[in-house]
């Protein structure tokens, strides 16, 4: 049996909700490895919509071990709110056992302040947060100031780093962003009630994790974002405060690179953005509409409007390399019926330079080159009962066909719809061993 990474390949909202949510019923374990709830995954189960944003989407299923990972940037007024929210609605399975990571660092209402008065003060040049503090909570994780869960247990060190950290980010609030002070006894107070309330769930998800995985267990490693928000890869500095590349499902979890088998790559069948930066086949006309309104595409988070565009391969190539990425599954393929033709970018006029495997990295080289297409017809039949590739139109298949071949990876999966139901299933990546 394979344990499998989920990786997104554009720039986040690739619908992995969906496919984790698919793939968890077969899984074991799901474990969460990066970001926080700046992520949104969104599933819908019999009709019903569910938005998750700090626990992993396999919750949704019994008999399951949900890993919250040491990589995750944790707030625990959303965990409990989400909490609250699938118990009142009978979602929260009386057989899975939700874990966290006493390794992983805690956002701090600090964190939200300094995120959302910076991101005001840079009028004009904005990176387009969700304001919920991940960055800040990184960039002290990486200054080694950062608190962690486990430290809410032991409270002399508790309120000793807080009222280090409280110092600093105090005067940067009031005498560099002109905001408000915070209070070191209400956050005290505050968190270590927090404490109490999550304290069953905290543990050495590590070696919780490093024992399922020698028991031949099926491990889930879920992604949140998109690889080209990698703060290393992406479009940097329009990225997120984490690493979403496959690589650190094995960092941001604790256990060894070679326990990952399969790293299966979500692709839209069309590209979106939210947010700032380039976007080379953006459309800001009447078929980009028909993506934004047929799609849905509303920010899972934030609730801001997505950017659309024809489908980037330069792009799905880079994650493709840059994540040891073996199989795609695609998703929202429904959304490009009744187009009457379609585009795939299969590479950049840069400069003088043609691109089509990786994405320059100067953020200016990259706003001003140019999308080379190949044109397709499109297809009217509606597909969302289709559940065998055969049964697509003869036009979907030439483009999934395409698509294959320029991202050298085998598709395993095509969404046609929104609902669990609504999949093409052609291979299981837990019963083979790729890499």
């Amino acid at each position: 049996m394979a344990n499998v990474a989920v990786i997104g390949t554009q720039w986040g909202d690739e619908g992995k909700g969906k496919i984790v949510d698919l793939y968890a019923g077969k899984a074991d374990v799901i474990a969460r490895f990066h970001g926080g709830n700046n992520a949104g995954h969104t599933l819908v189960v019999k009709g019903r919509k569910t938005i998750l944003h700090l626990i992993p989407s396999g919750i949704l299923h019994d008999d399951k071990i949900c890993i919250i990972g040491n990589g995750v940037v944790f707030d625990p007024s959303v965990f409990l709110q989400e909490i609250n929210e699938l118990q009142e609605s009978n979602l929260l399975p009386p057989n899975t056992r939700l874990l966290i990571s006493e390794r992983a660092h805690l956002i701090m209402p600090y964190h939200r302040s300094i995120d959302q008065a910076r991101e005001a003060r840079t009028s004009g040049k904005k990176i387009g947060t969700t304001g919920r503090g991940i960055g800040p909570a990184y960039e002290d994780k990486v200054a080694r100031t950062g608190i962690r869960v486990g430290d809410l247990y032991e409270e002399n060190l508790f309120r000793e780093k807080l009222r280090y950290n409280l110092e600093e980010k105090n005067f940067l609030l009031k005498n560099f962003y002109n905001d408000t002070p915070l209070h070191e006894d209400e956050i005290a107070t505050q968190y270590l009630t927090f404490a109490q309330k999550i304290k069953s769930y905290v543990a050495d998800t590590s070696l919780i994790l490093d024992k399922e995985i020698r028991q031949g267990k099926k491990v889930l490693f879920e992604g949140a974002q998109g690889s080209h928000l990698d703060v290393d890869h992406g479009t940097y500095p329009y990225v997120t405060s984490s690493n979403t590349v496959s690589a650190n499902a094995s960092c941001g979890n604790g256990i060894g690179p070679n326990t990952i088998n399969k790293v299966v790559g979500i692709c839209k069948a069309y590209t979106t953005r939210v947010g700032e930066g380039p976007f080379p086949t953006e459309l800001k006309d009447e078929i980009g509409n028909h993506m934004q309104r047929i799609g849905q595409e509303f920010g899972a988070t934030t609730g801001r409007k997505r950017r659309c565009g024809w489908l980037d391969m330069v792009l799905v190539r880079h994650a493709v390399r840059i994540s040891g990425i073996n199989a795609l599954a695609i998703t929202k393929l429904d959304v490009l019926t009744g187009l009457e033709k379609l585009k795939i970018c299969v590479g950049y006029n840069c400069s003088d330079n043609q691109m089509t495997h990786s994405t320059p990295a100067s953020i200016k080289v990259l706003a001003e080159c140019q999308p080379i297409y190949e044109e397709f017809d499109g297809w009217k039949e509606d597909i969302l009962y289709a559940r065998e590739m055969n049964e697509l139109p003869t036009n979907a298949k030439k483009y999934l066909k395409r698509l294959e071949e320029l991202a050298e990876a085998k598709i395993i999966l095509v969404s046609v719809g929104s609902s669990r139901e609504e999949t093409i299933f052609l291979e299981d990546p837990f019963l083979s061993r790729t890499l």
